[in-house]
């Protein structure tokens, strides 16, 4: 009994912590730091940000005048 509540447990704390993860799906936050003048359009008119999102692109509306959806920063890995 005591696991079946420890599973339950783990699955609300997920639940309620995806909102906040769902902002970039899949990227990094700092993937979506694109200067607005070297933004590339990855959506489409009136593209909401759910479905920007769900291209694998960023979306941030705050800029106007710039693609609010646009392709996120590559990140690259370093070796040494």
């Amino acid at each position: 009994m005591e696991t079946r509540a420890l599973w339950l447990m783990l699955l609300v704390l997920l639940a309620g912590s995806s909102g906040v993860t769902s902002e970039y799906v899949g990227l990094s936050p700092s993937q979506c730091m694109v200067p607005a003048k070297e933004r590339v359009d990855c959506g489409y008119p009136r593209v909401t940000e759910e479905q920007c999102n769900n291209r694998g692109c960023c979306f941030d509306s705050s800029i106007p005048n710039v693609p609010w959806c646009f392709k996120p920063l590559q990140e690259t890995e370093c070796t040494f």
